[in-house]
């Protein structure tokens, strides 16, 4: 096939657009064009008064044997033959499986390490602590609404994971030479996520979507052999020279069992404090890692929109994402995470007594407003204490306060109130849009000083790239402590930690930042399995 890059078109094209541009790129006629595949697109917003879409698109002639000769002769270097990776899910074990593997967690780390396992005949055992996708729904809102929340089943565990509850973004950082990245998006695309998700320059599906999409997935565990059991809480792993034996659940918060197995994926996601600590007691080798912390802000959608776009942009076009990030004279890094355009601030917390924030946004990302994390990096040199926890307890401190000065909801203020370090009493032009009941609160009681300086500082920098940012009515709310695992699980070449037969997996390990990141990892262990094990 042949790739052609920067494909620049107006914004109000259309398919058959893309296609004339593509035969006279190549200089060929429309008919000698078999099919066309667009590998990626992104909107160039440089020039305001000539905003533009720009594609990549993989072309397959009818006659391919003039592909190669049809490239030469064009003598454009954003003309090349593609050499496009597939991925390949190969499985090549000899060693036998006395057990069925067994999966804890179904955020996306799990669920795809399930999936691939399911196909290649392991008939793997999915553990969840929290409820099916639907029921998790219903406790949610309960506890948005009503306040009243259920430990085991919340924003943070559940059926697909943290993630569910988000914007659903698919971009990655992950250099990718196998294929997997696009393998995860058509897998996506394949159980109900909308085309587009493979080719915009940063996808996303949205909470309403994702919600079905994990659901189709687990149907199609199920009918490869994949079993699902919800409420089922690991409590402890049994080990034998040093291997894994069996493990210790608890089902429903009353019941417990034992179920042997000979490997065991801990997919268990960056909120599995409790596991974490169970980990630690049986001497699963685990070091502290940085993370990040901070606050979420809001803007209105408007704002972000003409800033991004000109005053008089188009409305034919998508509301407007950003990414801001400042290097501070203290050495400290701030910058933007989880930005969610036309979104919504989320009570995220998961324990009594504690409150976490996230952000989310619907498919049409339809909120007047936007928000994002704006956070601060820490390291295990800010954590007091020695201990490889010591960075939960970190969370747990910011949580705390965050739960007090908020009296049990989201605690909010205006920027300008928290630089002057008061309580806002009233709301200026910018109203909070949330999940979750909010109050005012002083968010500089939460953090040590050195948190809230970076965040004055890192913001007000911001208001040098996005005019407004900094404004003082703009919402600021707290506390973002959910970012990444505070943990790394130790793994080797072969992602079996210093037990063997445990296989650390996705974000909560420490091997992943995101939804497709924790399901190209998923995808990892599976095949380290695949190549160890034959199926059952």
């Amino acid at each position: 096939m042949i790739r052609i890059n920067q494909i620049k078109l107006n914004i109000h094209h259309t398919k058959d657009d893309i296609l004339k541009e593509t035969a006279r790129l190549l200089k060929v006629n429309i008919k000698d064009i078999k099919k066309y595949e667009i590998i990626k697109q992104s909107i160039d917003a440089r020039h305001k008064d000539s905003i533009s879409y720009i594609y990549s698109v993989d072309v397959a002639l009818v006659n391919s044997n003039r592909e190669e000769s049809i490239v030469r002769k064009t003598k454009n270097k954003n003309i090349i033959i593609s050499n496009s990776e597939k991925y390949s899910f190969i499985v090549s074990g000899n060693d036998k499986l006395s057990n069925r593997p067994i999966v804890v967690g179904s955020g996306p780390a799990g669920l795809f390490c399930a999936y691939f396992l399911a196909l290649g005949g392991y008939n793997p055992i999915i553990l969840e602590r929290g409820q099916d996708v639907d029921n998790r729904l219903i406790s949610v809102n309960n506890f948005w609404d009503k306040g009243k929340l259920d430990l085991n089943s919340n924003v943070q565990f559940g059926e697909g994971g943290a993630g569910t509850f988000s914007d659903g973004k698919l971009n990655t950082m992950v250099k990718d030479k196998f294929g997997r990245n696009k393998e995860v998006l058509n897998i996506f695309c394949k159980f109900g996520a909308p085309d587009e998700i493979t080719y915009v320059n940063k996808p996303h599906i949205g909470t309403d979507i994702l919600v079905d999409v994990v659901k189709n997935i687990r149907k199609e565990i199920i009918c490869h052999g994949g079993e699902f059991r919800f409420n089922t809480c690991l409590t402890n792993i049994n080990k034998e020279n040093n291997r894994i034996k069996s493990i210790d659940v608890l089902i429903n918060s009353k019941e417990t069992a034992c179920i042997e197995t000979d490997v065991l994926i801990l997919a268990i996601g960056h909120s599995a404090r409790d596991t974490f600590y169970m980990l630690n007691k049986n001497n699963i080798e685990m070091i502290a890692k940085p993370f990040a912390i901070g606050v979420r802000v809001e803007h209105p959608q408007e704002m972000i929109n003409i800033s991004q776009y000109g005053e008089n942009y188009d409305p034919i076009l998508p509301v407007a994402p950003y990414k801001v990030t400042s290097n501070l004279k203290n050495n400290r890094g701030v910058y933007s995470f989880c930005m969610c355009p036309g979104g919504y601030v989320v009570n995220a917390s998961s324990e009594e007594g504690m409150l976490a924030v996230n952000g989310m946004s619907y498919s049409r990302r339809n909120s007047k407003n936007a928000n994002s994390a704006i956070i601060v990096t820490v390291s295990p040199n800010d954590f007091a204490g020695n201990n490889v926890l010591s960075g939960i307890e970190f969370q747990r401190k910011l949580e705390k306060a965050a739960y007090i000065e908020g009296k049990g909801n989201i605690p909010i203020q205006l920027f300008g109130d928290f630089k002057d370090n008061i309580v806002s009493k009233t709301l200026g032009e910018v109203e909070p849009v949330t999940k979750g009941k909010t109050s005012f609160g002083n968010l500089r009681n939460i953090f040590p000083e050195y948190i809230s300086q970076s965040l004055i500082q890192g913001i007000t920098d911001f208001d040098q790239k996005i005019k407004g940012f900094a404004r003082f009515d703009s919402i600021l709310s707290g506390v973002e402590s959910r970012t990444s695992s505070p943990v790394r699980i130790i793994r080797n070449e072969d992602y079996e930690s210093n037990i063997k037969g445990i296989y650390p997996c996705g974000e909560g390990a420490g091997y992943a930042g995101g939804i497709t990141s924790a399901a190209i990892d998923g995808m990892k262990i599976a095949e380290a399995i695949a190549k160890k094990y034959k199926p059952l």
